[in-house]
């Protein structure tokens, strides 16, 4: 009653009247930090599974998808191990290991399962918008590469994720395969490849912006582009308070948020600090760009139709294995070299140069420390990139393209990426870890994800992961059971361990993105496996 006048003699004399629940921040489900490929993949995966989720995003930029998922800022492989070597390690007794290839197959399948639910319910598309196929090929140079690679190419035949998979050591088969590579070569030179044709290249940055599409046309997502998220403050009821900067008007505002992930590249470190949640603590980052050599020249561009992946050079990571990579970007045919590894304390292309040095805490220093000092090759290799001349990076581009010429290529910047360090738990040292890691609170009501490669091929496993540990309660009803595997009809099986079902889920994902598609079938290793060696 005595509220009720108190408004009344306001609005008698104000002409309004705001009492405190309604002066207070917006309060949303969930808020995603940065608008790349990995939040708007969870957003859409949440909003299937909960349709009525009040979804807000932030978005530094002036769009989304313009960071690590722009496609001149990553290389656009469907990364499945299938021409990546640095996925199948060869051990000290001579055999290789495919666990990690087999899991990053498996991976890839599940993202294409989610794209060809989204496809097929026309909330995304056409498909050659954002993925094409491209065969994909591993090509090596010297007598002890060969070997490998072979060694390889039989290991692989035992998986049957990887049927279809042709080698040879012959140049006139290679020549056939890839023109480019071996015309102009000395003929006595010790090469091998492989080749398999379900390989892909997409466009994270036009799959980014479908994905977008998909929930801010149809109101299911907000979406604040130039909006910059600068602090997190836990509620009392645990919560969270989001400051939010306008950059355009320069006013902070806030938002609470029942669940906030981080997915904003290079940023996501700082603002994970912010939080100041225990399971954040130790982490660092290091970053590394990178730039290519992009053909001007359109009648070498037509000459060229694969993925060709080669050795890395020691002490270089993932990001850096030399390819020589055909890539389909807005509709055009490119082709790419590279990409050439550098060094820049830039959390993001966009960021600024104080982004390393501000990284620096109490908790994380000694790891930090501790993992330079323990790769000192990679620091020489990066330093060797970085003073790299027009001359020796068109030598290198010539291992894989003998006959290129310098006024046939330019130069262009690639995208930047923080590689995670973190304290192993083994050595409680710290170390250089790559890849990707995502980060929960102990209660689920923040996420955020550290690192690069395969990252984007991979996201929706690792959105999977996001929802099986930050909602759990909700994942073990029926009604989201149910949508999940209609999202992901494999979830909860391995592909590897049931063929008739990998041969079901491969060849709708085919037919629905338009990718070769080839019957799965596993090679007996007594069985020789098919090779184009003469």
């Amino acid at each position: 009653m005595k509220k009720g006048l108190i408004c009344l003699l306001c609005a008698l004399t104000l002409g309004s009247c705001t009492d405190k629940k309604s002066s207070e921040s917006e309060t949303v489900d969930v808020v995603m930090v940065g608008g790349g490929i990995m939040s708007v993949t969870l957003a859409n995966m949440l909003k299937e599974l909960e349709p009525k989720l009040s979804i807000v995003t932030y978005e530094r930029l002036d769009s989304v998808g313009k960071e690590s998922s722009a496609a001149w800022n990553n290389a656009g492989t469907g990364h499945s191990a299938l021409c990546e070597l640095n996925y199948t390690p060869e051990l000290k007794d001579g055999t290789i290991d495919t666990h990690k290839a087999v899991e990053i197959n498996e991976s890839f399948e599940i993202s294409k399962e989610f794209w060809s639910y989204l496809v097929g319910a026309n909330k995304i598309g056409p498909p050659k918008t954002f993925i094409n196929p491209t065969p994909h090929m591993s090509f090596v140079i010297g007598e002890d590469n060969v070997k490998y690679l072979k060694k390889r190419f039989l290991a692989l035949q035992k998986e049957p994720l990887f049927t279809g998979m042709e080698f040879s050591d012959d140049q006139k088969q290679i020549g056939k395969w890839i023109p480019l590579v071996i015309n102009g070569r000395d003929p006595s030179q010790k090469v091998a490849a492989t080749k398999i044709d379900i390989g892909t290249d997409v466009n994270y940055g036009a799959l980014t912006n479908e994905l977008t599409s998909n929930l801010v046309k149809s109101g299911k997502m907000r979406l604040e582009v130039n909006h910059e998220v600068t602090n997190f403050k836990r509620n009392k009821d645990g919560t969270w308070k989001v400051y939010v900067k306008d950059l355009k008007t320069d006013e902070t505002k806030t938002i609470n948020a029942k669940f906030v992930f981080i997915g904003a590249g290079g940023a996501t470190l700082p603002l994970l600090e912010k939080t100041h949640i225990p399971e954040a603590k130790g982490y660092g980052g290091f970053p590394v760009s990178g730039e290519w050599l992009v053909c001007n020249n359109p009648e070498i561009i037509a000459q060229h139709q694969a993925k060709v992946y080669g050795m890395a050079s020691v002490g270089s990571p993932p990001m850096s294995v030399p390819h020589l990579d055909t890539r389909v970007i807005n509709g055009k045919k490119e082709l790419l070299f590279g990409p050439f590894a550098g060094f820049s304390s830039k959390f993001l292309k966009n960021g600024t140069w104080a982004d390393l040095p501000a990284s620096f805490n109490f908790y994380n220093i000694r790891p930090m420390l501790e993992a330079g000092l323990d790769n000192v090759p990679l620091t020489k290799y990066l330093v060797e990139q970085v003073v790299l001349t027009p001359e020796q990076r068109l030598a290198s581009l010539r291992e894989y393209f003998p006959k290129a010429k310098m006024e046939d290529w330019d130069l262009k910047i690639a995208g930047q990426r923080v590689q995670v360090i973190k304290i192993d738990n083994t050595t409680q040292r710290g170390i250089l870890q790559f890849g990707t890691e995502v980060v929960t609170a102990s209660d689920g009501s923040v996420a955020a994800l550290l690192g690069a490669s395969p990252g984007a091929s991979t996201s929706v496993s690792i959105m999977l992961k996001v929802i099986e540990k930050c909602f759990k309660n909700e994942l073990k009803t029926a009604v989201w059971q149910e949508k999940i595997k209609e999202m992901i009809p494999s979830y909860g099986q391995k592909l590897s361990d049931n063929i008739p079902l990998a041969n079901e889920i491969r060849k709708n994902n085919c037919e629905k993105l338009g990718i070769v598609w080839k019957e799965i079938h596993i090679v007996a290793p007594t069985v020789a496996p098919k090779s184009n060696t003469p």
